[in-house]
């Protein structure tokens, strides 16, 4: 992990797996957690940056106690389990750090894959694509598998269609 993330990204994941619900929460650490609500400053205000620890406390004596929550396997059965008993509204806080984790490993996957697709449609050959046509080629590529399952003819039909460009296909491509 740390040839693949700095050192900084390896700290908020380390900070993250406290919220693992397995073996009754014993990953649980209230001090690593409310040190994610400073690093993640603009999305907590300053006083629930004072009182976050209060509340995950409160929190774990909860969710250690409820029955219910043993059977969550991991953050995303967490934050349905939290929706499903209302405890999203009791630890608005707590809930906030459990949707920041979840959001978490979405982002970094789709930056990473949107500079590896830029990497092999910006090529030295290619490097006087406009930016208009080179989005277009960017979300080809980042959504191939939705382009794969559309037929050719649907695609050159919709092609023709548009009016803006500079050429028209041959007749016998329809």
């Amino acid at each position: 992990m740390d040839h693949r993330f700095s050192e900084g990204s390896n700290i908020i994941l380390d900070f993250f797996s406290c919220l693992d619900p397995k073996n009754s929460f014993s990953k649980f650490y209230v001090n690593k957690l409310a040190r994610l609500a400073d690093i993640y400053y603009a999305d907590f205000f300053d006083n629930d940056r004072g009182t976050i620890r209060d509340q995950l406390k409160i929190y774990m004596l909860q969710v250690r106690r409820n029955a219910s929550f043993s059977t969550c396997e991991d953050v995303q059965s967490l934050a349905m389990k939290m929706v499903q008993t209302d405890k999203y509204l009791v630890f608005p806080l707590v809930y906030k750090l459990i949707e920041l984790a979840l959001i978490l490993s979405v982002s970094t996957t789709s930056v990473e894959r949107a500079f590896s697709t830029m990497k092999i449609i910006k090529s030295k050959l290619c490097n006087k694509i406009n930016d208009v046509w080179f989005n277009d080629l960017m979300i080809c590529y980042t959504e191939r598998e939705i382009f794969k399952s559309l037929g050719d003819i649907d695609i050159i039909r919709t092609f023709t269609a548009k009016k803006s460009r500079k050429r028209h296909l041959p007749r016998n491509f329809i």
